[in-house]
């Protein structure tokens, strides 16, 4: 990626507060619920009390959008009232992106949702990509003191991309690669809140076993989902079959 050059977006930003961290410890993520106005019920579980949520993801429209949006400004309001976070969603493509246009998407995401910091997508997994994340992330604290980075390779990466995040998304898909994964030796050097596996089409009867693997994995948070990702579906945009007895079996995981 080339130097950052600081965009600006026409209005003011509104930094939102951030003198209350996310807790640590194990929870769960949501990844990328569909459109509030397409998933209410998704976006409301989220603001369950008892649902032991470390962060969520907002996508508009593959990012912010090109205008506000009241749905999606309605539902981060909820989650804040019940002191969630709440990350927008920036596109990096690899690293092919222009940096101008990610940081024009992460300003319209704090100045019309308020967001808490930045799940980052498509990050680059090799090291001669890092120097460019790292231009990235700065830019991004820089326009949000405290913000939460999340970089999603959807697998391990190269040990370097643990500097400038706070958390990564080291695994991002099915249950039948998940079951047979393995992690890298040099993950031994980070606690277990610094990473975070996604993981589709798990079985009812394998929910035991998926939070099993997540565990001896070190990694700290999930999500799990019954949910398909064939024919092109998004398995993400939807609660699992299973979304009670997750929380009920992350939540007893959190109080022991």
């Amino acid at each position: 990626m080339p130097d950052v050059t600081l965009p600006r977006v026409t209005g003011t930003v509104v930094t939102p507060p951030v003198a209350a961290r996310p807790p640590t410890g194990a929870g769960l993520v949501a990844p990328g619920f569909a459109h509030p106005m397409v998933a209410p019920l998704e976006w409301a579980e989220l603001a369950r009390s008892d649902v032991p949520v470390r962060w969520a993801v907002l996508d508009v429209a593959a990012g912010p959008g090109l205008r506000p949006d009241r749905f999606a400004a309605s539902a981060c309001a909820a989650l804040r009232v019940r002191g969630r976070t709440v990350l927008g969603r920036l596109a990096l493509r690899g690293g092919t992106r222009r940096p101008a246009e990610v940081l024009t998407d992460a300003e319209r995401h704090l100045a019309w949702y308020r967001v808490e910091g930045f799940h980052l997508v498509d990050v680059p997994s090799t090291p001669e990509g890092l120097d460019g994340v790292r231009r990235i992330t700065r830019a991004l604290r820089g326009l949000c003191p405290g913000a939460r980075i999340v970089l999603d390779h959807g697998r391990y990466p190269y040990e370097g991309y643990a500097e400038p995040a706070d958390q990564l998304v080291a695994f991002r898909g099915r249950w039948r690669e998940y079951r047979w994964s393995q992690v890298p030796e040099w993950t031994a050097r980070y606690p277990a809140e610094r990473f975070c596996h996604l993981v589709c089409e798990v079985p009812a009867t394998r929910l035991a076993e998926a939070l099993r693997i997540a565990r001896w994995q070190g990694a700290a948070t999930c999500y799990l989902t019954d949910r398909s990702a064939r024919h092109g579906g998004d398995p993400w945009a939807s609660l699992p079959g299973f979304w009670d007895e997750l929380v009920s079996c992350v939540g007893t995981t959190v109080s022991e």
